[in-house]
């Protein structure tokens, strides 16, 4: 009998039409792989990956594939945010209330460099309800977006999650964070009609240290102390409180931590309106966003002895989105739908910048303006869609597109 010819290497056709990676895993196992990776340390995902299924795959392989899924999903966020920008969809009716928290946390990179990732988180706000003599306001669908990037770049990458979450059309939003200026850039973008909550703790936080250094962080009546005052903040508000501090203060008020701490308040005196936003339904803690933190990123990315790549941070993140909103299953399919399309090709994202024209040269020198006093931000702010930040352009460019095909 004759011997068989020997097998060789060769291509088989149905590689190709199923988008696999590269490696020797089916479809199915790919999902899982990249989805374990996702949740748990390489290593941990491939032994987990064998003790399911009985296939084994190294630690590189598990690296390997999760992170070329990464990839591909960053690429189908990014070209969502520029379908965006291009088309400026219409939005559909969003809910009545919506509250975002916009935070950072600092992941560990290669040779002992750390990285802020920011996260957004959007959530529905709920009725509020009594719990121990205080108010608790729920919030629920909540829904993520994080990366590692600069904040002008950051808030245009949340464009697709923004759009989603229907903030455009929610009829009331409110921004609870810790007053940093990016924050600040970020709402201006995307709805500087919102509401500013200065997180509540934040605001507390600056009083007790101003009591500890007119009293001593050892005095006995320091904790009574703090307590009035920080009652007197969330039930009563900050006028009369911040009054006081200035009085109880006054011969340390050249104590820079004094003075640093009583401009930061005052200078955000809207923001710390406690009673107002009790009395209309919003949480005043950005307990939420400080969870995001936790729950998106320092989960998977701040583990014992990690230490990332640059490059690797977003991939990852854009997978933990997935996860967390609960649409990994949607995000699998367009990922290997990207993979099929265009391969692994990651792209540079850059902030999308809006010229300016300058202003026409004054003829006779300015008259300067009478000093205005800036008004109280509304509680219940309109929504005017035509004037969106990132919408502003929008009635124009159709006009034009309509007047081209006319």
């Amino acid at each position: 009998m004759a011997s068989a010819q020997a097998a060789k290497r060769a291509f088989f056709p149905p590689d190709e039409e199923l988008a696999l990676l590269p490696g020797h895993l089916t479809p199915l196992l790919q999902d899982h792989l990249a989805h374990l990776g996702t949740w748990m340390p390489f290593a941990q995902a491939a032994r987990m990956l064998e003790r399911f299924t009985h296939v084994s795959v190294s630690k590189a392989t598990a690296q390997r594939h999760t992170q070329a899924v990464g990839i591909a999903y960053e690429a189908v966020q990014l070209a969502e945010v520029e379908r965006i920008e291009q088309d400026w969809p219409d939005v559909p009716p969003g809910p009545a209330k919506l509250v975002l928290g916009i935070d950072g946390a600092f992941v560990p990179l290669v040779r002992g460099e750390w990285a802020e990732v920011k996260t957004l988180v959007v959530g529905e706000v709920g009725e509020p309800l009594e719990g121990k003599g205080e108010q608790v306001v729920p919030t629920h669908s909540l829904s993520y977006f994080s990366r590692l990037s600069e904040a002008e770049t950051f808030q245009r990458l949340t464009l697709g999650e923004v759009h989603r979450r229907c903030l455009e059309t929610a009829g009331q939003v409110a921004a609870v964070s810790d007053g940093a200026e990016w924050i600040q850039g970020f709402v201006d973008y995307h709805c500087p009609a919102a509401i500013r909550i200065l997180d509540f703790p934040h605001a507390a936080e600056r009083i007790c240290q101003i009591g500890e250094v007119v009293l001593g962080a050892g005095h006995a009546s320091l904790a009574a102390w703090q307590q009035r005052q920080l009652h007197a903040l969330k039930h009563s508000g900050p006028t009369a409180v911040l009054a006081a501090l200035r009085t109880f203060a006054a011969e340390q008020l050249e104590v820079p931590q004094v003075a640093e701490n009583l401009v930061y308040l005052e200078k955000r005196l809207v923001q710390i309106e406690y009673p107002s936003f009790q009395a209309a339904g919003w949480p005043i803690g950005s307990g939420s966003a400080e969870s995001a933190n936790k729950l998106v990123v320092e989960a998977r990315l701040k583990g014992a002895g990690m230490h990332w790549s640059r490059a690797s941070v977003n991939p990852m993140l854009s997978l933990r989105n997935a996860v967390c909103n609960d649409r990994w299953d949607e995000a699998w399919q367009q990922s290997t739908g990207q993979i099929q399309q265009v391969g692994l090709l990651r792209r540079v994202v850059q902030p999308k910048r809006v010229a300016v024209p300058e202003p026409p040269p004054l003829l006779e020198p300015a008259t300067p303006a009478p000093a205005i006093e800036p008004e109280a931000e509304p509680l219940v702010p309109s929504k005017g869609e035509a004037t969106h930040p990132w919408r502003r352009t929008n009635y124009a460019t159709k006009a034009r597109m309509a007047q081209a095909g006319a």
